[in-house]
């Protein structure tokens, strides 16, 4: 005897949406699942697993890495505003290009240049999510989406995705009332230290530290520009259709991890 197909009670409803808003959608979708591999190519070519990489580095850089990468952010927080009226925004390509360079000059001299490199590459990394946001016709002066930039920068690293379940940057509301840039700074330069010790880490990977650090800047670059596509998509799809980001958020996850039916 056949029974009818059902879905478990916790499966979110899906949410009424046009066929326009639909399509649209279901783009950002795959943005977002073809960003899970754009850093298996550094993997692959250090052979190595993400979870040791950081064990490789130094225990005082270890110990260091918080602070380092919070300076990081705080130099890059505003030198990327403040060259916005000086250089134009350039397209992801070019960004991933310029990135590339660095990583192979950071990656040829070991751990200091590697270091020295770090605040330059989240610079351009927060430059060109100032850019994506400023696509979407979003201000990057406004302070409010000057936050959101930072807030791309929650999102798992390149080597860590696995099965596209970190969507909680993406739902996370950014507001300004009653606290500081500095302490947003805060919240996510622990997160961003573990992803930018992976990265050191590869750039010191002997003989093919410039390779590596090449590959690694590329992959960083790629991965966070499509994050910011999806994070600054989905706002821009929610204002643009009057649908709630909290609502399209629901589809997405629904459409990113289908309810399997229980026959």
């Amino acid at each position: 005897m056949e029974h009818a197909a059902t879905r478990p009670d916790d499966t979110p409803q899906s949410v009424d949406l046009s066929p326009e808003t639909r399509a649209a959608l279901e783009k950002i979708v795959v943005r977002f699942r073809a960003a899970d591999g754009i850093g298996m190519q550094v993997l692959s070519l250090i052979g190595g697993q993400a979870e040791d990489l950081i064990a490789k580095l130094p225990a005082p850089v270890r110990e260091r890495l918080d602070a380092a990468t919070r300076r990081a952010l705080e130099t890059a927080f505003d030198a990327a505003a403040m060259s916005r009226g000086r250089i134009a925004d350039r397209p992801d390509w070019l960004n991933a290009a310029f990135a590339t360079a660095m990583g192979a000059a950071g990656g040829s001299g070991g751990l200091p240049s590697a270091l020295a490199e770090l605040p330059v590459t989240t610079t351009v990394l927060l430059r060109a999510i100032q850019g994506i946001a400023a696509d979407y016709r979003f201000d990057p002066a406004d302070p409010v989406v000057r936050a959101q930039c930072l807030q791309v920068f929650a999102a798992s690293g390149p080597l860590e995705r696995d099965d596209g379940t970190d969507m909680a940057f993406l739902s996370a509301r950014v507001t300004l009332t009653g606290t500081t840039m500095q302490a947003i700074i805060g919240r996510i330069a622990p997160r961003l230290a573990g992803v930018m010790g992976q990265k050191l880490a590869t750039q010191m990977v002997p003989v093919l530290g410039a390779v590596a650090g090449a590959a690694t800047n590329y992959a960083f670059t790629s991965y966070y520009q499509e994050m910011a596509r999806v994070y600054f998509g989905l706002r821009a799809l929610a204002r643009d259709s009057g649908v709630p980001v909290e609502d399209l958020m629901r589809e997405f996850r629904i459409l990113l991890d289908p309810p399997r039916l229980i026959v």
